[in-house]
């Protein structure tokens, strides 16, 4: 039997994989304006658009989505597993976790 896919991944985890080399899509369902104020290197593709985009993704990857908090990353999520995506994860605290606890390069706003 499978092991279940966690819904979430820490900012910590999310580095980890980073530094390692990880293959994985990083999503970024904030809107455009907020991506230009900070953005972490995710594929923009705000929330309002993600049922367009979901062909572009393949069932095996790993994604990783966030936010500017992790609410409307975690509504993307819960929409990408429903709709044939089981590896999705919601980056838990999103940019803003990102921010305080990796990066504080990323601006807060």
């Amino acid at each position: 039997m499978a092991l279940a896919i966690p819904f979430e991944i820490s900012v910590q985890e999310l580095k980890a994989w980073r530094d390692a080399g990880k293959d994985f899509v990083l999503v970024d369902v904030r809107e455009p304006s907020e991506f230009a104020t900070a953005n972490i290197g995710g594929k923009l593709i705000p929330l309002n658009t993600i049922a367009e985009h979901l062909a572009e993704f393949d069932p095996e990857d790993e994604i990783v989505v966030h936010c500017k908090l992790g609410g409307r990353s975690g509504m993307a999520v819960e929409f990408m597993r429903r709709n044939g995506l089981p590896k999705a994860r919601n980056l838990r605290g999103g940019i803003i976790a990102w921010s305080k606890e990796i990066d504080p390069t990323v601006p807060q706003y």
